[in-house]
């Protein structure tokens, strides 16, 4: 990818980071920790990788993307306003009684959204469905699925571990949001799932470990996957939970925790100085 394009999906990364916290600060409630952290990959699919169309968001033969890390559902939304999926001002109303953008995406009411998500391990399995469809289908769209590191906790996500290879389902390509952090705290404290790639590749996995917030790195994985015959892969991305935000990053605190109005408006602006020196660049 050219230096130009990245900067450019740097700056759209960002914006999805400032509507992601602007949900969270209106509803006074949501997870910001681990939306700020996959909001470099969320850009990169659909601005960059996913065949999608806002203007037809059922599509037939468009590619799925399950967020099986449902709670992050702030960035998603980001994600798909700024892709024109729905309006950006909507964002804003994240969680409120009469707002079809609620905690956890919703495929039935919500612009974009393939899969209905929240209880952990059940979108990468319904993930694994999809690619399997799609086989028997004989249709040549993809499947991704990101989920947290905290997530591999639950026995499911093992069982679809054993699923997709034995399927042989290449057409899959799951995220790992490896930022280390989980609500309870240090991943490796509280169940440890390390190490995540060669449990991946026991299971017959392709695994690919590269930076969450390298749009080089994440698209060379990704082209790696589509190049991969026979196996599903497995990216282990290496995240910081909080992302460009400073008081929230690498801090578990804010996995599930609202900013006070300070806190906001200071967020906004370490972003929007992010934003502008990113444009300053173009």
């Amino acid at each position: 990818m050219n230096a130009k394009r990245a900067t450019e999906l740097a700056i759209i990364a960002n914006r999805v980071r400032k509507h992601a916290l602007t949900g969270v600060y209106n509803a006074q409630a949501g997870h910001p920790g681990g939306s700020l952290s996959i909001s470099d990959l969320l850009t990169l699919l659909y601005f960059e990788v996913m065949n999608v169309d806002p203007k037809n968001p059922r599509m037939a033969d468009r590619d799925r993307l399950v967020l099986s890390k449902g709670h992050t559902a702030p960035a998603l939304y980001g994600t798909l306003a700024e892709r024109g999926f729905f309006p950006v001002e909507d964002v804003a109303t994240l969680r409120k009684i009469d707002s079809y953008l609620q905690g956890h995406p919703d495929m039935k009411n919500i612009p974009g959204v393939d899969m209905s998500t929240g209880s952990l391990g059940q979108g990468v399995s319904v993930a694994g469905g999809m690619a399997l469809s799609a086989k028997l289908d004989k249709k040549d769209y993809r499947v991704y699925a990101i989920l947290g590191d905290g997530e591999l906790e639950e026995g499911q996500v093992w069982e679809q571990a054993m699923f997709a290879p034995h399927y042989k389902l290449d057409n899959l390509t799951i995220f790992v949001d490896f930022n280390g952090l989980q609500i309870d705290g240090d991943i490796t404290k509280v169940m440890n799932p390390t190490p995540i790639d060669k449990k991946f590749e026991a299971f017959g996995w392709n695994v690919i470990v590269c930076d969450a917030h390298s749009f080089d790195e994440l698209s060379d994985a990704i082209e790696k996957a589509k190049a991969c015959k026979g196996k599903p892969t497995a990216v282990i991305m290496k995240s910081v939970k909080g992302k460009n935000v400073s008081f929230m990053e690498n801090n578990a605190a804010w996995h599930g925790s609202a900013p006070n109005e300070e806190q906001y408006n200071q967020a906004i602006r370490e972003l929007d100085a992010k934003i502008a020196e990113l444009e300053a660049a173009l």
